[in-house]
Order: structure tokens, then C-alpha cells, then sequence
């Protein structure tokens, strides 16, 4: 689709689409209104409309966001944390973001996928297989030493 020749209006109205759709944050937006080739005057001015019109909300995105990957991907603090950081989040909302994420709830997936994971491995060698495990669950963002308890009570 060529995306030349827009009206700042049509623009808007396609990012305010695309902002209901799914909660955005700001690099994705901006990335979004460099496709369109727009000028750095008119972006600006779309995203602060987007801002005040609350179609932009960076706290509510980190929150989504967090929740969504704990609770659909099952994706530790730390992957969600790198995941923030890489999309430009303020350590202000990262931090409100993680509360969203109930710690019981939290330990309990932990346990879950650590059983799920010690089923599925075929490996014989404990060493080997609480390696395999550790590894996977250090991988999906799960923090060590909480990684090493839910092993030990295996």
C-alpha cells in the first residue's frame, strides 16, 4: 500500500484506528508515522492529539503488556522488564506495570511450568535435566533463585 499523499486528518484517524486496536506505545506509533512519511512538525502534532485524546497511553500499555505476556505466554518479571526497556518505557511504569502481576499467582506458574517441563524432558542425569529446566525457565524471564526453589522441591 503506498502511503503517500495522506492528509494530517487521514493520518490521525488510521493511528487512532490503529491505537484502539491494540494498546501502542510511543516507539511503535512513531515507527508507525514514519511509514506515512510525514514531517516532524505533523507528527509531533498527531502524537500530542493522540496524547490528549488518550489514544497514547504509555501506563496503560505497560500494564496490558505486562499482563498479557505473564498471564498468555507465561513470561517471567525479567523478560517482561527487557521487554519494556526495549520499547522505551520509563522505569516509573515498568514498575507499576510488574504490580499488575500478583505474586501468587506469579509462584504458582512458576511451579506449573517447572513440572510441565520436568515431565517433557527425557534426560536421566538429575544434573542434567534440573539444567535443561533451570535453562528454559531462565529463558522465558523467571528469576534464578526462585527458578532453583521450585527445582529443589521437585
Amino acid at each position: 500500500m503506498d502511503k503517500q499523499g495522506f492528509t494530517v486528518k487521514e493520518i490521525q484517524r488510521k493511528l487512532e484506528f490503529y491505537c484502539v486496536y491494540q494498546d501502542r506505545c510511543h516507539k511503535e506509533v512513531e515507527a508507525k508515522l514514519k511509514e506515512y512519511n510525514a514531517v516532524p512538525e505533523v507528527r509531533e502534532l498527531i502524537l500530542l492529539s493522540l496524547l490528549k485524546d488518550n489514544f497514547l497511553n504509555e501506563e496503560r500499555f505497560a500494564k496490558s503488556f505486562a499482563r498479557g505476556k505473564f498471564r498468555i505466554k507465561k513470561w517471567g518479571k525479567n523478560r517482561i522488564v527487557r521487554e519494556l526497556r526495549f520499547r522505551d518505557i520509563s522505569p516509573y511504569n515498568i514498575k507499576t506495570a510488574l504490580k499488575e502481576i500478583d505474586e501468587q499467582e506469579y509462584i504458582a506458574t512458576l511451579y506449573a511450568l517447572v513440572t510441565k517441563k520436568n515431565n517433557v524432558i527425557s534426560e536421566t542425569n538429575s544434573f542434567k535435566r534440573n539444567k535443561k529446566i533451570a535453562d528454559y525457565l531462565l529463558y522465558r524471564g523467571f528469576e534464578s533463585h526462585l527458578i532453583y526453589e521450585a527445582i529443589n522441591a521437585l
